[in-house]
């Protein structure tokens, strides 16, 4: 698993490979299009899918141009479907606030044409070859997203990439248009009864473990 941080709000974009070098990018945000090509291009890898935690524009903005270049799609949850032709209309006062900063990174937002959209937890098809499972966890946004990377379920460390639901020491925010504390209330019950091992692999910030984060974050304590 390989890191790459948007210059816009730092969100993390995690490139995972599996040994025959085929690759999921989760949450290409804006502004690392050139990275990842390049580091694509230099590690010999073979992309396979892109898939967003969330369809919030700072974890889409680059899947249209890495959709036509790798000529693979973006996995995303049925329910944040609708925020991909108004990525900054759908996110109310903020998006408004948001629009210029992130037009100033020269690289104009585009919606994906080639869009797989889920409504059911388990394997995400398109995906099969690196194992990622989709876990639907609702709060920050209707379509939030975990992806669980080896069978956490069943008692195994794995990583989780849970987008803006659980972040190291907090989580996050529920009053963005479609924003729902109840839902995230029951998500977060979801992730804690993970496997103590398994790394949280959040969408902003340091990474963490579902063991420390019921140690000591506030919101999974108890």
């Amino acid at each position: 698993m390989r890191t790459v941080v948007s210059p816009f709000l730092g969100t993390n974009c995690y490139v995972v490979s599996a040994e025959d070098g085929a690759t999921v990018v989760v949450d290409p945000g804006a502004g690392v299009v050139g990275d990842l090509l390049a580091l694509v291009q230099d590690q010999a890898l073979t992309p396979v899918a892109l898939v967003a935690t969330h369809g919030h524009v700072d974890h889409t903005w680059s899947a249209a141009p890495l959709s036509r270049a790798w000529g693979v799609p973006l996995v995303l949850h049925a329910a944040d479907a609708y925020r991909l032709a108004d990525p900054f209309g759908t996110l109310g006062p903020l998006g408004a606030q948001l629009a210029p900063l992130a037009g100033s990174l020269g690289d104009p937002y585009a919606e994906p044409v080639d869009v797989r959209l889920l409504d059911v937890d388990g394997p995400v098809p398109v995906a099969d070859a690196v194992g990622l499972r989709a876990l639907h966890c609702p709060g920050h946004t209707e379509g939030s997203t975990v992806y669980l990377l080896g069978d956490a379920d069943a008692g195994s460390p794995a990583a989780a990439f849970t987008g803006d639901v659980l972040f190291a020491g907090t989580v996050g925010r529920t009053d963005l248009p479609g924003g729902d504390a109840g839902a995230m209330q029951r998500s977060l019950a979801r992730l804690a009864r993970l496997d103590p091992r398994t790394q949280v692999a959040p969408g902003h910030g340091a990474t963490s473990t579902i063991g420390a984060e019921r140690g000591s974050n506030p919101y999974l304590r108890g």
